[in-house]
C-alpha cells in the first residue's frame, strides 16, 4: 500500500494565506492538490478564498471548522474509526479491502462524508472523505470489490473489531 493510495490530512486551524485562526463553527474552504511529497491539503478562510484556487487542484470543497474535542479515555474494544486509522498508518497492503469497507461503514454512520471521487490514469479510483467532526481528510483507494467479495471482507472486519485476527485492543 503506497502513501498515494490513501492518507489522512487533518484540517489546519488557521488560514493558509492570512494565518488567521479559524473560529469554532466557521465555514472555510479546502484545496487538495498532489505534489512531490503526496497529497497537500490547504485550508482558507472565506476572505482569502478565490475561485481561481480551484485550478490545478485535485479537489476543493467548503466545510465547517470544529475545534478538536478534549482527549477521551481509551475505549477497550477497538472502534471502526480507530481500526481504520491504525490500518492506514500501518500501510499493510493486504488490508486494502478492509480499509475500504471500514470507510464505507463510517460513511453510512455519517462519520465520514465523501467529498470527491478521482479516477486516475491507471484506472484506479480514489475516494476523498472528510471526517464530519475533526475535518480530517481520508484518501481511500476503492479496490472495486465485487458483491461476492464483500461478505468475506465484512467477516474480516468483524473479526478485527472483535480483537481477533492479529488486532491489538486500544486500551
Amino acid at each position: 500500500m503506497s502513501a498515494d493510495d490513501w492518507d489522512i490530512k487533518g484540517p489546519g486551524s488557521a488560514c493558509a494565506e492570512c494565518a488567521r485562526e479559524f473560529d469554532d463553527g466557521e465555514e472555510f474552504y479546502t484545496r487538495l492538490e498532489f505534489g512531490p511529497e503526496g497529497y497537500i491539503r490547504s485550508d482558507y478562510c472565506r476572505t482569502c478564498w478565490r475561485d481561481e484556487m480551484k485550478a490545478g487542484a485535485v479537489s476543493t470543497w467548503r466545510t465547517v471548522f470544529h475545534r478538536p474535542p478534549p482527549p477521551q479515555e481509551p475505549v477497550r474494544k477497538e472502534t471502526a474509526e480507530a481500526l481504520l486509522r491504525r490500518l492506514i498508518e500501518s500501510g499493510d497492503e493486504s488490508r486494502r479491502n478492509v480499509v475500504f469497507i471500514l470507510a464505507v461503514m463510517l460513511e453510512r454512520r455519517r462519520i465520514l462524508v465523501e467529498r470527491d471521487v478521482q479516477r486516475r490514469a491507471d484506472g484506479r479510483v480514489l475516494r476523498v472523505y472528510e471526517h464530519r467532526r475533526t475535518g480530517e481528510t481520508f484518501i481511500i483507494l476503492d479496490p472495486g470489490l465485487s458483491l461476492s467479495e464483500v461478505g468475506k471482507v465484512q467477516e474480516e472486519v468483524v473479526s478485527l473489531l472483535d480483537g481477533e485476527g492479529g488486532s491489538e485492543e486500544t486500551g
